[in-house]
């Protein structure tokens, strides 16, 4: 009875996870995607902006030739690749998480633990209780004739 229960819920898990690549695929592309791509598409003519932003006339004619691919019945997917193959991956929002641009996702991630652990290990310390340190002695008492000369001094 468990086994089956465990196994109904791993195949709504596996379901729930293919789910919206299977919408994807049945969902065509939308007509406008050369307009929705020139956002999401870095300039290469215009560093650090994206190609809807680039005012310059090299990046309004790369907009113009999405829009004629777009209406050529091409898809985004090719028509990216196409623009990797021959602008490199500048026009990449963010790096590939493969090769070398792998360390983009993972040395932020590596700092995050690392300050974690330092700041535990920080914490740590000095939260540690160690022994109380020993009581001060108690002052030996003073000379009662000492005592009456600083109250007649501090009477006057």
């Amino acid at each position: 009875m468990v086994k089956r229960a465990l196994a109904g819920v791993a195949l709504v898990f596996c379901l729930g996870l293919a789910a919206p690549s299977i919408a994807r695929a049945d969902t065509p592309e939308p007509p406008n995607w050369a307009y929705i791509a020139q956002n999401e598409l870095m300039s290469p003519f215009c560093p650090g902006r994206t190609l809807a932003d680039c005012p310059s006339p090299d990046a309004a004619r790369l907009r113009m030739w999405l829009v004629v691919q777009a209406a050529a019945g091409r898809s985004r997917e090719e028509v990216e690749e196409e623009l990797f193959a021959r602008y490199g991956d500048v026009m990449r929002q963010a790096p590939k998480a493969e090769g070398f641009g792998l360390a983009a996702y993972l040395v932020p991630l590596a700092a995050f633990v690392g300050g974690g652990l330092l700041l535990a290990f920080f914490l740590r310390r000095m939260t540690r209780k160690g022994p109380l340190p020993a009581a001060p002695e108690a002052a030996a008492p003073a000379d009662p004739e000492l005592e009456r000369l600083v109250d007649e001094e501090l009477a006057r």
